[in-house]
């Protein structure tokens, strides 16, 4: 007999939202980046919640602190990418027996880090004995309907852009789990890429104020997943000309043999924006974004055939949708 086929994560979401009754009219339709409902006309409570558990999402060398920022960090991102503020937070921590004074104290501390550098309060939650850590956050915000940056309404001849350059995570997460070598400057910025990732909230929050953004989506499950997912959603398609590759991820690939385009499509946890503008809006977009302290790369344009396409050293070749599994690398 058979071993039943083990479900991934996207698929058990899928099967869980069949057996739900749906909301009627729901703001942002599910499987967006944060969730909405109404509370009186026009203006909507934005939600988002994620967690973190320690023995897949904690590598080795991050510290509690950095975990539970990180805890954080992971959910602001998605607010960033429909250009919302958080407001508050709520966390629910599941401790394992044998943690200490000091170790509470620090997931505390980087949970209130994670809060306060994004402008947001950590106001309650809940506490519970676990057999291995789990800091599962949620936000708040509020926003008004016709205001916020979906995943679907990307339109033909739309440019695409992402708020930074990828690759430095995933090549991050080699170094730590499997002691890959590189130079130790080089080694330095993809570790802190991976211990102290950072969101695009104030990226997020000003290409939403400036009318360019036709959809928008965090990168945190990788470049390639994410361009498929906005596909889906606006049902376009992509072609990619330029590769946003880091450098230093591109000198841990040479001196590794890996394959750089790879890297840089596949890795996830990046936490960069990915974002659809209107042609005649570029150069707003792109000063909005330079005002608010980053950067904003045009990686191709947004075709009417739903397939990713990325030309490449010359060639072409169609990006496969599939994305970051938790330290599957």
């Amino acid at each position: 007999m058979p071993m039943p086929r083990a479900l991934g994560e996207r698929e058990i979401i899928e099967i869980i939202w069949k057996q739900l009754d749906k909301m009627p009219k729901m703001p942002i339709a599910f499987g967006d980046d944060i969730s909405a409902c109404q509370i009186e006309s026009g203006k909507l409570a934005l939600l988002k919640t994620d967690m973190l558990v320690g023995k897949t999402d904690i590598p080795r060398g991050m510290s509690l602190w950095q975990a539970a920022r990180k805890a954080v960090v992971m959910n602001v991102s998605d607010f960033a990418a429909k250009g919302a503020q958080p407001r508050a937070v709520l966390v629910s921590l599941g401790l394992p027996r044998g943690m200490t004074r000091k170790d509470v104290e620090e997931i505390g501390k980087g949970l209130d880090a994670g809060a306060r550098e994004y402008g947001a309060y950590i106001i309650g939650g809940d506490t519970g004995e676990t057999s291995d850590l789990v800091i599962s956050v949620s936000l708040f915000g509020l926003g008004r309907r016709g205001e916020l940056m979906l995943r679907s309404g990307a339109k033909p001849g739309d440019l695409v852009a992402v708020t930074g350059l990828f690759g430095k995570t995933s090549a991050g997460l080699k170094i730590l789990l499997h002691h890959m070598k590189v130079e130790t400057a080089v080694r330095e910025r993809l570790v802190e890429s991976v211990l102290l990732p950072r969101a695009r909230l104030k990226e997020g929050t000003a290409l939403c104020g400036t009318g360019a953004v036709t959809s928008s989506i965090d990168s945190s499950d990788g470049l390639a997943w994410s361009l498929h997912e906005v596909a889906k959603m606006s049902r376009v398609g992509f072609f990619i000309d330029h590769i946003p590759v880091d450098e230093n991820a591109a000198r841990f690939a040479e001196m590794n043999g890996l394959d750089v385009a790879e890297l840089t499509l596949y890795g996830g946890e990046e936490y960069e924006l990915v974002v659809t503008v209107r042609p005649a809006l570029w150069m707003k977009a792109q000063e909005a974004v330079e005002k608010a302290g980053g950067c904003l790369f045009g990686i191709g344009r947004v075709t009417g055939e739903q397939k990713v396409v990325l030309r490449f050293n010359g060639e072409e070749q169609v990006v496969e949708a599939r994305g970051y599994e938790h330290f599957a690398i």
